[in-house]
């Protein structure tokens, strides 16, 4: 057999038929549903007298809509917002499929819940209506989002029509250095090959750096990956991603356990198997990163300058430029750090993970929010925010001025009523900065928890690593 890589032997494994050159009937191992990709899907379902024959390989969150005020029994008042979670949970419960609802425990963001109860195992294929479902590539399951009509093609049939993605390998060697993190490598990667630079591929990342990074960074990386325009994103998993799926997944024992990690140690790509496209980077190079503009791939170290718009290439990156400095209202060729900041955000399934609390924290810790400065803190899960609790992070959190929410999407999106006023600017640690992605005419940065928490404590975007030196 011809050597492969790792994601033509996920899509082998899983391809009930070829259907021509290009596409494949694709299993799905595992689908999860929210509450605004699905409606329409279940709509038609219901429409053409069909039901879910295999519920137990569907799992459904509410988390786009849902508002995290601190509050112990929470009610969607949005009366539309309502309605999509109430036909969520009837969709559910006609069909026999799991539902992580409103007031669960357990509730949270389906990027962050799924990984975290073992549902996410090497191998597998994993869909859901959601773009940043990559970030299970991190325990080298093949994830990627599908749309609306896709999600009812496997609700009924547990199967996709599947367009084969084309191969990118990213080797990262080298050791990041003090002060940044896997979402500094990410936003660094994206601005080097551009949003569109991975279109069409999948992409698996290699190299001492990447086996250096804590699973949940490498969801971070995963996560992230789709801004650069790529259809998955891929880890081989290590002994550090099967410790975590076997910490996670207890159902895993006895000679179920055996036959998974023989199976596991295939999930590499061969030694001789060939990528479309490759590229190379130095971990040693990455500095914290910040967004200029208003898409993740306008981003540039903290300490470096806002890029002019006649010094980049003609044509639509210095239209893209233009109009995206117009936006954020930033002065061409000024310095990015120092710019005030009126908001700050730490959550999403980016970063909202127990790491990048706990990372936020270390720089919170004796330090206060400054005057003028919203700063709210969102775990990403109901199990990341009693993992915190029990930690004391909460209390340090609020101690210090931030707000200490309830799980959810919040702030990533303006689908709730976490919103951004116009003109806000917010040091974010989200994973896009599109226009009004957080509220009409509000200004997003994106950037990591620990930078994110450095400008919560100063006003102003600031270099984490000097933070130290500042009283």
């Amino acid at each position: 057999m011809n050597a492969r890589t790792l994601y033509r032997k996920l899509v082998d494994a899983h391809t009930v038929a070829v259907l021509d050159e290009q596409n494949v009937l694709l299993f799905c191992d595992l689908h999860l549903m929210n509450e605004y990709t699905s409606p329409q899907a279940f709509a038609g379902l219901h429409e053409r007298g069909r039901g879910v024959p295999v519920p137990g390989q569907n799992v459904a969150v509410v988390s786009h809509i849902i508002p995290t005020h601190p509050v112990k029994l929470r009610v969607i008042a949005d009366a539309a917002s309502a309605l999509q979670a109430s036909n969520l949970q009837r969709n559910c419960e006609r069909h026999g499929i799991a539902l992580f609802d409103t007031n669960d425990a357990l509730q949270g963001i389906e990027h962050v819940v799924a990984p975290e109860h073992g549902m996410i195992r090497p191998g597998m294929v994993v869909i859901c209506g959601d773009s940043h479902t990559t970030t299970y590539g991190a325990l080298g399951a093949l994830g990627f989002g599908i749309g609306t009509t896709e999600v009812e093609h496997v609700l009924a049939t547990q199967t996709l029509v599947y367009r084969v993605a084309k191969d990118m390998c990213i080797r990262v060697d080298g050791v990041l250095p003090h002060g940044t993190t896997a979402k500094d490598l990410v936003l660094s990667i994206i601005g080097r090959i551009g949003a569109q630079g991975a279109r069409g591929y999948v992409v698996e990342y290699c190299g001492s750096a990447i086996e250096a990074l804590s699973i949940e960074a490498r969801f971070t990386l995963c996560n992230m990956t789709v801004e650069a325009g790529a259809r998955g994103a891929l880890i081989a998993p290590d002994a550090a991603a099967i410790d975590y799926v076997i910490a996670h997944a207890p159902d895993i024992a006895s000679h179920h356990r055996e036959a998974a990690l023989l199976r596991w140690q295939e999930l590499h790509s061969d030694e001789h198997a060939a990528f479309d496209v490759e590229h190379r980077f130095d971990a040693g190079e990455v500095a914290p990163q910040v967004t200029w503009g208003t898409s993740p791939d306008q981003v540039i170290a903290v300490d470096a300058r806002v890029p002019r718009p006649d010094e980049l290439p003609g044509g639509v990156e210095r239209g893209s430029a233009e109009r995206a400095l117009r936006y954020t209202r930033l002065q061409a060729g000024a310095p990015i750090q120092g710019t005030p900041v009126q908001h700050v955000f730490i959550g999403s399934c980016t970063n909202g993970r127990i790491e990048d609390l706990r990372a936020a924290a270390a720089v919170v810790r004796g330090r206060h929010v400054v005057a003028g400065v919203r700063a709210m803190v969102v775990p990403g899960s109901g199990a990341v925010k009693a993992a915190a609790e029990a930690e004391g992070l909460d209390r340090l959190f609020t101690a210090a001025g931030f707000e200490w929410r309830n799980p959810g999407c919040s702030m990533c999106l303006a689908m709730n009523d976490d919103v951004l006023a116009d003109g806000v600017r917010c040091a974010s640690t989200t994973n896009r900065n599109f226009e009004g992605r957080q509220g009409r005419g509000a200004i997003t940065h994106l950037m990591s928890p620990a930078m994110a928490a450095a400008a919560a404590v100063t006003g102003r975007i600031t270099d984490v690593r000097q933070l130290e030196t500042l009283q």
